[in-house]
């Protein structure tokens, strides 16, 4: 499998159209493969919330970082199988609504799943995680047999 470099949109204005771009790059990425209509994160998408995340590799690590602000630590959910990491859990209503006017409602609530496929083999005895300011940080340590490795060429 192979990584494609990802750009980040340049966001600087707000546009009532940003929202039609990003329902056109989830529809070009279900076209990619047609199991992936299938998969939790399109239904997710369909459903109105995923929470944003970035993933990068350094030498020995690779790093999750989660948008998810507004929830409690104990709402989140991490698990890893083979090479599968899953995010889940549960954004509450803070304040009970029904006998209030509500005049705008833009924050998602309710459950979320996102599932990856990681690039890589990692250490699952060594995973942390920490959640703070609404940012979750999940570090995957690289399995031995990930990690580069250089070999010597010995002239005979």
């Amino acid at each position: 499998m192979a990584l494609i470099r990802w750009q980040r949109p340049e966001m600087n204005v707000w546009s009532p159209f940003r929202h039609l771009s990003t329902l056109r790059d989830e529809i070009d990425r279900l076209f990619d493969s047609p199991l992936n209509a299938l998969t939790n994160d399109s239904q997710q998408f369909l459903n109105g919330w995923l929470p944003t995340l970035d993933l990068h590799e350094d030498k020995d690590h690779l790093v999750l970082k989660a948008e998810l602000p507004g929830m409690k630590k104990e709402d989140i959910d991490i698990s890893l199988h083979g090479d599968v990491l899953t995010l889940s859990g549960e954004r509450k209503e803070e304040e009970n609504y029904e006998k209030a006017e509500t005049y705008r409602a833009e924050r998602f609530l309710g459950r979320f799943q996102r599932t990856l496929t990681l690039p890589f083999a990692v250490n699952a005895s060594k995973v942390q995680a920490s959640y703070k300011d609404g940012i979750l940080t999940v570090t995957l340590p690289k399995a031995e047999e990930a990690k580069p490795k250089q070999i010597q060429v010995k002239v005979d």
